[in-house]
This record gives structure tokens, C-alpha cells and sequence, in this order.
């Protein structure tokens, strides 16, 4: 009888905030306002609590009511999906401000995209949007021969990675690197959050169909925003779940 009780009191709640009724900010009920109207103990109202909790749907803290939380866009990561083809995807507008496109040399990111530190390279800054809120910060840096394409194109509006893709430089093998690192100046000032936010940093190295790397990249994402996932089928022979990457 608890359990039933307590996945009516979630649903109840999860239909509220799907309709607007509570939205990211407002307070839930208390424990005691639910326990009330529903004529029921604490019990089955913290079991509901969770169950929204695990679905990121509001977020608990001691000594003050759960709260309603924007439900974060979730990011594969164990296949290679374009920005623009992913948000696309969640049903919202992607967008697109470039902050820098220069040529320069390659120095500390030499070792990254296998050139040597004087030869040049082409790098990219662009702040990436959903719906107009600022998301993401891209870091891009390109092999000389892969980048120059981009000084043909308004890069605020295509997918560089779908634009590369038809130049002859598709993402044939990638390599991902996720951890959290604090916000500097710039994604501070572009992502508007306070400088040393805990940000979450997905780092990317790509190759082409001959093996040949040709782009590293470090994408910054508000980590209120996105949440990282990782699928993964098969159990390994020491016991861990593994899923072979995809372009």
C-alpha cells in the first residue's frame, strides 16, 4: 500500500512540474504539506522525493524544502554527435557565437594534434547556445591542412564538425576525456557564471579516415545545464561494461 501510495505522490508531483504548475526554482511542498494532503506518513512523501531527486527533476538540501530544477540536457559521450545535430535532437534551437578563428602556432597543443610546436594551426573559440542560454565554451584547434576550410564559412552558422565531414575530414576515430575543471576568465565572462564555477570539460581528439589526427578540442559545458551519459552493453572478461566507440 506505501509503495502505491508513494508512486502516486511522484506522479502527482512529476505532472506538476511537467506542466508548468512548478517550475526550476519554485519550492516543493514540505514533508509535512504533502504528508497532509495526502493523509499519509513521511515515508511514502521521501520515497517520492527520491525517486524525482533521481530523476533530476528537483534537488534536496538540509535544512530547506526540495527544489524544482531545470531538467539538464543529457550528452552521450561514447559516440560522436555534432552540437548542432544533438540539440537539434533534444527539440531546441541551437546557436552559435564565434569569439576567435586565427591561424597561430601550434605550441603547447603541438604534442595534441601530432605537428611540431612552429608549424601553424588554426584555432577556434565559439560560445554555444540551446534556446539562446549560453552552454558550452568550444576550444578548437585544427591541423593547418583541415582548419584554413573554416575561413570559408560563417562558422556562427554550420556545424563544423558536419562541414568538415563534406571537405574530406570526417570524424572516422575519436577519443574522449571528461573531467571538472574551475572557470577562468573567459569561460566566466562568455558562460556567465562567477570565475572558478565547477564547469564540466570534455576533451576531444579526432582522426580522420587514415588514422591521422587532425583536431583536438576541449568543449567547457555549464554543469547545471548538461549531465554527460555512457551507454555500455557486453560485460568484459574482468567484469566492466564496455561499448565500442562510434564516429
Amino acid at each position: 500500500m506505501a509503495e502505491a501510495v508513494y508512486t502516486q505522490i511522484a506522479e502527482d508531483l512529476r505532472a506538476q512540474i511537467a506542466s508548468g504548475i512548478l517550475r526550476p526554482g519554485d519550492d516543493v511542498p514540505t514533508e509535512a504539506e504533502l504528508a497532509e494532503r495526502w493523509h499519509t506518513s513521511r515515508g511514502p512523501i521521501r520515497n517520492a522525493l527520491a525517486a524525482l531527486r533521481g530523476e533530476g527533476l528537483i534537488e534536496t538540501g538540509r535544512g530547506r524544502p526540495a527544489r524544482v530544477v531545470a531538467r539538464k540536457a543529457s550528452q552521450a559521450v561514447d559516440v560522436s554527435v555534432p552540437f548542432t545535430r544533438w540539440a537539434r535532437d533534444l527539440g531546441v534551437e541551437p546557436g552559435a557565437e564565434t569569439q576567435e578563428l586565427s591561424l597561430r602556432r601550434a605550441g603547447d597543443h603541438a604534442a595534441a594534434l601530432g605537428v611540431e610546436p612552429e608549424d601553424t594551426i588554426v584555432s577556434v573559440v565559439r560560445l554555444r547556445l540551446l534556446d539562446g542560454r549560453p552552454t558550452m565554451l568550444e576550444r578548437l584547434f585544427y591541423t593547418e591542412a583541415a582548419g584554413r576550410r573554416l575561413f570559408d564559412v560563417d562558422l556562427d552558422e554550420v556545424s563544423i564538425t558536419e562541414y568538415l565531414g563534406s571537405q574530406g575530414h570526417p570524424i572516422v576515430g575519436l577519443q574522449h576525456v571528461i573531467d571538472a575543471v574551475a572557470a577562468d576568465e573567459q569561460d566566466a565572462a562568455l558562460l556567465q557564471v562567477p570565475q572558478g564555477t565547477p564547469i564540466l570539460r570534455l576533451s576531444r581528439t579526432s582522426r580522420d579516415a587514415d588514422g591521422r589526427i587532425f583536431e583536438a578540442s576541449e568543449d567547457r559545458y555549464l554543469s547545471e545545464v548538461v549531465r554527460f551519459t555512457v551507454a555500455a552493453s557486453g560485460i568484459s572478461t574482468d567484469g566492466h561494461f564496455m561499448r565500442a566507440v562510434g564516429a
